[in-house]
């Protein structure tokens, strides 16, 4: 789905536009099929038990499509925050280990690393969030291991300080590979029209319901496409994770810099 614009307004009122849109057709949709529904009964309420069996046996493949890729899209905003945590963790660890160095080599690899932990917050996550893979912290892990490999340990304890440095560097590299493969992931745009075309036949079938109260057959035809509305807010806010107000964050990486680097 290609609408990133929703990302760009506030939460509540993607929400409220969201629930609104479906609210407005279940209902004017109700309204303006009444005299048809009607004349489809033929009697009062003739076909009201096929209409329900119906509505139910499609409720039911829908809303468990429907559950399960909700799931899967909170499943993957969680692994990708967690890719996001292992890279900072990843930063803290090079980071002590590096610590141990002698001099000038230390200094070299710890400004490393804090060039690279403000570029991924000040420069790569904004572009993240407009859905551009970065590349600018690149350089600084070109920097960072243009440095390691500099060096040569002296003693066994140096040895296998260098060798454990030289593990979580590789780790590093990996974390950001993730973090960046993970920046256009999203569900696919026929995913998309399953989820949107199976609530507005969901809603629809609401429609042929013949009642004797018309307000009250609006009122449960609104409250059924509201909770869709919410449900399709829900799952579309989750998705594209590096996107909108509710995206994975650099908080790791900024707690880091915060109580280690700085």
């Amino acid at each position: 789905m290609t609408l990133y614009w929703i990302y760009s307004i506030p939460n509540w009122l993607f929400g409220v536009l969201c629930t609104v849109a479906f609210v407005l057709f279940g209902v004017l949709g109700t309204y303006l099929s009444r005299d048809f529904v009607k004349r489809v009964h033929r009697e009062d309420h003739s076909h009201n038990d096929i209409v329900g069996y119906f509505l139910a046996a499609i409720t039911v493949f829908y809303g468990v499509t429907l559950g399960l890729v909700a799931i899967g899209t909170w499943n993957n905003y969680s692994a990708i925050q967690d890719k996001v945590d292992h890279e900072a963790q990843n930063v803290a660890s090079l980071y002590r280990d590096v610590s141990s160095y002698p001099e000038p080599v230390r200094s070299e690899l710890r400004q490393d690393l804090k060039d690279y932990v403000l570029e991924v917050i000040d420069h790569s996550w904004p572009q993240q969030r407009r859905g551009l893979v970065p590349s600018g912290s690149g350089v600084f892990i070109d920097h960072l291991q243009e440095h390691m490999l500099q060096y040569s340990p002296q003693t066994s304890g140096q040895q296998v300080i260098y060798q454990e440095s030289y593990h979580q560097f590789n780790e590093l590299v990996e974390s950001r590979r993730a973090r960046l493969d993970s920046v256009t992931t999203s569900l696919p745009r026929s995913m998309w029209w399953m989820v949107i075309l199976g609530a507005l036949v969901s809603i629809t079938t609401t429609m042929f319901f013949d009642l004797r109260s018309f307000s009250m057959h609006v009122w449960m035809t609104a409250l059924m496409s509201g909770l869709l509305g919410l449900m399709i807010f829900l799952i579309a806010t989750l998705d594209n994770p590096f996107r909108g107000k509710v995206s994975v964050s650099p908080v790791a990486l900024e707690r880091v810099y915060s109580q280690l680097i700085k």
